[in-house]
């Protein structure tokens, strides 16, 4: 049976613990020089628990009682010159499941009263404001003030004048009590306190008030299972724990459960709503620490990082039931372990997630794609481009009479909440303009600067984005460039790593495996079903070699740890082969240019640096190696000869930065000019503009194209049907 206390015993308890901690007995003291600049002192369990397991104990099970006592205690412990109201606020409480770290879910009952860490991010926030914690009200028939202690939501207000306090008596119903919210006046009589000790140092207010804070705490995505939806807490923060966290950060709040009737007034219910009230903050830090890993996974996960085919069985656990895409899974599975984020001696920083994009004709299982690398990243959040928006993906101002009491509340988007994490954006081209724009930001610097409804906020958005999109004309066309077929602006689409073009081409093999493999993926489904609902183990003789073909290489669960162990214990750094192969690459694509073509940029540079340190975090090597480079170099090729070919066969990264290739730049400049020496007062005839673009080696099909191009863009316009002049 847990042991019990007095109060006085709890006291001298607690005097005793910060007489004989030093360190603690310090922080007391250092508080009480700075005070009100700082106003608690935090003390981890584990030391209580190493002073008085049974104290320790006590405090899970009736925290407020010991808080109470602790904050008496301190008052003893101070000189009389220095005695001033200090919040005692226990921190770091055991992680161990069940005794005082829980999930949202797993809340019950049986926990109101108790104090608990609750870990998860952050989903939305209310602005900080003040809240009466001891009111005074005068009487406005003879300016008598008295107090009343406030320990309700809504304001208690006296019944009747207090006699006592030298008031006149009266009633509620005959006087009225105004709220002293500031300065008393002049030939106001002030009555005596109730004893309530002053917590908050404000001498231009009779009332005390408190900074006030509401929060609302979600479950993190990465321990949801099946698509669940993630569970809320709303919790409360007062003093200085208020104004500390913002919207996406993945904290552990250590507080106290609590109870609040449903309905107000004579309208009460019998349910009551749970809440959290703030003891203390701990800031997660961002190493998937979340991501349980016990001592046999962490043998199995160095195990496997051993083997020769890690790379391809990787590869092969990404979505297993896709047919094919085997250098896009790779990309992915890069993706996945990320590349190194810098922080510079100038605090600048260089990220190191890597953006992906999948352009493909529809029915190349995409979003199926999104949908997996989501369910399996450790952090990893699903979007849809097409019920997204601008808010959605980064930060809402919301006003809800429900959450805020009616105030705004900045909302946590898509990007936000997979901070440290994965975001796939399925259906990316059908999003407004609009809403696009605003992940321009959100995508190189990572952050995203919100200021709304009088809110101002920088949020972090630090994570990978896996994207999708569908060509507009429905299916692709390898005759035409990228920026041609997608509704994505250039600036955009320079700010992906690597981008895929994904047709579904008619040829004989590939589409005979494909369907073998669909056929098979079905059977060894439909035999799994079969198993379940009868007792019967085996229907065909060759079943058991098909469904153990089309199990994965790797369990979904074990590979999230493994990604998870990489990214937290691999920091890889590169060595001088590998800087010098990334280097004589980029030099040669350079040199080989053609026509003013650009065949690389600095940005395809950071693209195979950050690809080269995923690979070797995938090996959980703390070295970038030759064959890490190569691996990233031979992404990258792949990536630009089939998105950023031109009309004429060259690699032109132009087409994707600026939407145009170097040979149709010089058409257009040449149609231009030929416009501006025949365009006379009627403008230039499209014969005649045909006739001279061929003399100079022009299509005739393609000078069509150029002017109904140059027309959208604004630079020539028709005067007349069939002739153009400059605009």
């Amino acid at each position: 049976m847990p042991k019990t206390y007095t109060e006085q015993q709890l006291v001298t308890l607690w005097e005793d613990f910060f007489l004989h901690n030093k360190k603690v007995k310090g922080q007391v003291t250092q508080v009480a020089d700075v005070w009100p600049e700082k106003r608690s002192i935090m003390v981890p369990y584990i030391m209580i628990q190493k002073y008085d397991a049974d104290l320790a104990i006590y405090l899970l099970e009736n925290p407020m009682t010991c808080v109470k006592n602790a904050e008496k205690a301190m008052q003893n412990v101070l000189p009389p010159d220095r005695k001033v109201p200090i919040h005692f606020r226990v921190c770091e409480l055991p992680k161990e499941k069940g005794l005082a770290k829980l999930d949202v879910r797993d809340i019950r009952t049986k926990h109101v009263g108790r104090l608990l860490a609750v870990e998860g991010l952050i989903r939305r926030v209310t602005e900080v404001r003040p809240k009466v914690l001891r009111a005074a009200f005068k009487c406005e028939r003879c300016n008598t003030i008295q107090y009343i202690v406030q320990d309700e939501v809504y304001l208690k207000e006296p019944l009747a004048c207090d006699q006592e306090a030298g008031g006149c008596g009266s009633p509620a119903g005959r006087t009225r009590f105004k709220l002293m919210a500031e300065v008393l006046e002049e030939g106001g009589i002030v009555g005596p306190s109730d004893g309530a000790e002053k917590r908050v140092d404000n001498p231009n207010s009779l009332s005390e008030f408190i900074d006030t804070q509401k929060l609302e705490i979600q479950e993190s995505p990465e321990g949801l299972r099946g698509g669940e939806q993630p569970k809320r807490l709303e919790v409360y923060c007062e003093d200085d724990m208020t104004g500390i966290v913002a919207p996406g950060d993945r904290i552990v709040l250590n507080g106290v459960l609590r109870s609040r009737q449903r309905g107000r007034f004579s309208n009460r219910l019998t349910f009551f709503d749970i809440f959290l009230d703030v003891v203390s903050i701990d800031h997660v830090d961002k190493d998937f620490a979340e991501v349980e890993i016990s001592k046999e996974d962490e043998k199995e996960i160095k195990k496997l990082a051993r083997d020769k085919n890690l790379r391809k069985k990787i590869v092969g656990a990404i979505a297993p039931s896709i047919f094919g895409m085997e250098i896009e899974k790779e990309a992915i599975a890069l993706q996945l372990f990320g590349g190194v984020q810098k922080i510079m001696n100038d605090k600048n920083r260089i990220r190191g997630d890597i953006h992906i994009l999948l352009v493909g004709d529809p029915g190349v299982a995409k979003s199926q794609l999104l949908s997996y690398v989501a369910k399996l990243a450790p952090r990893g959040i699903y979007a849809s481009g097409k019920s997204a928006s601008a808010a959605g993906l980064t930060a809402a101002a919301v006003r809800s009479d429900e959450f805020g009491e009616g105030r705004w509340t900045l909302e946590a988007g898509a990007l936000v909440l997979a901070d440290n994490g994965i975001c796939c954006i399925d259906e990316l081209d059908k999003m407004e303009d609009k809403d696009r724009d605003s992940m321009h930001t959100a995508m190189e610097q990572q952050q995203i600067s919100v200021a709304k409804a009088g809110i101002t906020a920088t949020l972090q958005t630090r994570c990978a984005i896996l994207a999708a999109a569908n060509p507009e004309d429905g299916r692709f066309d390898t005759f035409k460039s990228l920026p041609e077929q997608i509704n994505l602006d250039p600036p955009l689409l320079t700010r992906f790593d690597v981008i895929f073009t994904i047709s579904d081409k008619i040829d004989e093999a590939t589409d005979r495996a494909l369907a073998d493999h669909i056929l098979k993926i079905h059977f060894a489904g439909e035999a799994n079903q079969y198993r379940l609902a009868s007792n019967e183990k085996r229907l065909f003789e060759d079943e058991e070699k098909i469904v153990e073909e089309k199990k994965p290489p790797i369990e979904v669960d074990f590979l999230r740890k493994y990604i998870a162990h990489a990214k937290r214990t691999c920091f890889p750094v590169m060595t001088p082969d590998a800087m010098k192969l990334i280097n004589e690459y980029y030099v040669s694509m350079r040199h080989k240019s053609e026509h003013g073509a650009v065949a690389l940029t600095p940005r395809n540079i950071e693209a195979m640096i950050r690809l080269s340190e995923a690979h070797a975090r995938m090996h959980l090597e703390n070295r970038v190696e030759v064959e890490d480079a190569e691996v990233a170099i031979r992404i990258v090729r792949y990536f630009l000869e089939t998105a950023s070919k031109g009309e004429d066969g060259i690699v032109d990264t132009d087409i994707i930065s600026t939407g145009l290739g170097s040979s149709q730049r010089d058409r257009i400049w040449t149609i231009l000019d030929i416009i501006s020496n025949i365009q006379g007062t009627d403008g230039a005839s499209s014969d005649d503009i045909e006739k001279l673009a061929a003399e100079r080696g022009i299509p005739i099909s393609k000078v069509a194209e150029d002017l109904e191009r140059l027309k959208k863009d604004g630079r020539i316009y028709e005067r007349f049907e069939g002739r153009y002049r400059l605009a």
